[in-house]
């Protein structure tokens, strides 16, 4: 298999099939990813020499090695027979939207039987969960299906890059079938129709575990975290975005189906929840605010319901794509009333009026820096994080200098950046005056070099004060643990390193830590016990 990708992690399942050999194993060819390359998100490039830790895009691409390792480790306390059950092997490529999809296909293929192979030599067939986000990002797609038909032969394509099966079929005609995003159903059908599903009365290896799978789900994720998927596709017709053409309109899940599976989650160990969709502050829309009812009570399928009955669950709860509605104000009260964690993850994108029109972006900066006053008077400790596009079609050094003094005065605490790059059927391809790559290069790093200096100011801000953190991970041989404060969302935030640990610190633990150094990126905190 190829290195390991920098945007991949270790993947560990959280629920009772976990005790099933191979379960939550999927396995990414294409290293260093060419969303990686396109996506260039960490302040830190300003400074190479700095940890790369601030990724925009949430790239959840997984790797064999980190996988099976930790699905090595989940399995650690069980003894299960060796089945004769058909694997198969899972390319999963994209952001966390996409690796729940993979999740949600892994967990059906388990229940019906199946196994999930670690390599391409170890499958009956593949899955290649594509991404179509941006141009790399198919490039990408397609080098990996590409790979899997030269490794393995069997391959079945789904994913955001599945709506173009045309294009897929013509480079690789051997693909046995193409779906398009989130099409779970049709994936299971093509998957059973080339690899047959085990006869469990035929199968003297059959597993009763595989029955036990609760609502939660197999995950991806290490044990501790999990990302719950409340909507799919976007109302938005952002003109560098092809989402809705990828995944179509807005569709909420009802909020006793959401609610379901948070309590599975939580259940399950999980001692944080990241909440994603498309538009997150849209919950509900599509549905009317349709009442369901949980737990003997009515709840509205509305953003604002479904955090406060988030809340009732007692962990951690981060809000991810999240715009900046008026009535998000209502959700940042809770936040100061320590009902969520104070954080938000608000796709900003620019901050020239004339920019924002042309991407067809519902703010304007203006409103948007009075808002974020707002939300910081409601709740001091609020932590925002957002991505930009540098180089868009017709942006002037003007326009540019507009978004750097929009975040000078907004001083937002994470901020990602990617220069623009076409997508095929975007509507911004077709405006006039694109910017030179040399230019879009350059702002991306005079970006970067500012929003490194307000990180900077901002986390020496924290020395000396006392935080909540959730161990991540542990570094025995430095004695030191890895974690997260509220202000941190793994894989594109920064972290806490506590040292002189003792030996009762365990992953997916919560500790009280003093903050006593910082650097542009982390915190360095000492742990009394």
């Amino acid at each position: 298999m190829s290195k390991t990708s920098t945007e991949s992690v270790n993947t560990t399942a959280t629920n009772p099939l976990s005790a099933v050999q191979d379960t939550a194993t999927i396995f990414n060819p294409a290293a260093p990813t060419a969303v990686q390359e396109q996506n260039q998100t960490d302040i830190s490039q300003a400074d190479t020499k700095q940890p790369y830790h601030h990724k925009a895009n949430h790239n959840q691409n997984r790797s064999v090695a980190q996988s099976r390792d930790a699905t090595s480790a989940s399995t650690a306390t069980a003894t299960m027979p060796v089945s004769a059950a058909p694997k198969i092997g899972f390319v999963s490529l994209g952001c966390p939207k996409a690796l729940v999809d993979s999740e949600r296909i892994i967990t059906e293929l388990s229940r019906d039987g199946y196994q999930v192979a670690s390599d391409y030599d170890g499958a009956d067939l593949v899955v290649v969960n594509t991404c179509g986000f941006i141009e790399s990002a198919v490039q990408e797609s397609l080098d990996a299906i590409g790979e899997a038909i030269s490794k393995n032969g069997k391959v079945i394509v789904t994913g955001c890059l599945g709506k173009e099966a045309e294009k897929i079929r013509e480079m690789h005609p051997a693909v046995l079938a193409v779906t398009g995003a989130h099409a779970y159903d049709e994936v299971i059908t093509a998957v059973s129709q080339h690899v047959p599903k085990p006869n469990r009365n035929e199968d003297a290896n059959y597993d009763p575990k595989i029955d036990l799978i609760d609502e939660a789900g197999i995950k991806l994720t290490p044990s501790h975290y999990a990302y719950l998927k409340i909507s799919e596709g976007c109302n938005h017709r952002c003109t560098f975005c092809i989402i809705p053409s990828l995944r179509g309109d807005l569709v909420s899940r009802p909020i006793d189906n959401v609610m379901n599976e948070a309590l599975a989650l939580k259940k399950a160990g999980v001692k944080e929840l990241l909440i994603i969709s498309q538009d997150t502050s849209a919950y509900g829309l599509d549905l009317k605010y349709k009442t369901s009812f949980w737990n003997g009570m009515p709840l509205k399928s509305k953003f604002y319901d479904l955090c406060q009955a988030l809340n009732d669950l007692g962990i951690w709860v981060r809000l991810h794509y999240v715009y900046p509605y008026p009535h998000v104000d209502k959700v940042v009260e809770l936040m100061g009333e320590k009902k969520l964690l104070p954080y938000l993850d608000i796709p900003f994108q620019h901050a020239s009026h004339r920019i924002l029109k042309a991407m067809k972006r519902p703010a304007h900066s203006e409103n948007t820096l009075a808002r974020i006053k707002a939300w910081r008077d409601i709740c001091p400790d609020i932590v925002i994080r957002s991505t930009f596009v540098v180089g868009f079609p017709g942006e002037t050094e003007e326009d540019f200098q507009c978004l750097l003094d929009w975040l000078v005065e907004a001083r937002l605490d994470r901020v990602g950046a990617f220069t623009y790059s076409e997508v095929e059927g975007a509507v911004a391809n077709d405006l006039p005056d694109h910017v030179p790559e040399d230019v879009k290069q350059s702002r991306y790093e005079r970006l970067m070099a500012l929003q490194q200096d307000i990180s900077a100011q901002k986390l020496q801000e924290k020395i000396g004060k006392t935080l909540m953190v959730l161990v991540d991970e542990i570094d025995s041989d430095e004695n030191i643990a890895i974690c997260r404060s509220y202000a941190d969302a793994p894989e594109i935030d920064g972290h806490v390193y506590v040292d002189d640990i003792n030996a009762q610190v365990k992953v997916g633990q919560f500790l009280t830590v003093t903050i006593d150094d910082a650097s542009e990126y982390d915190l360095f905190a000492s742990y009394q016990g």
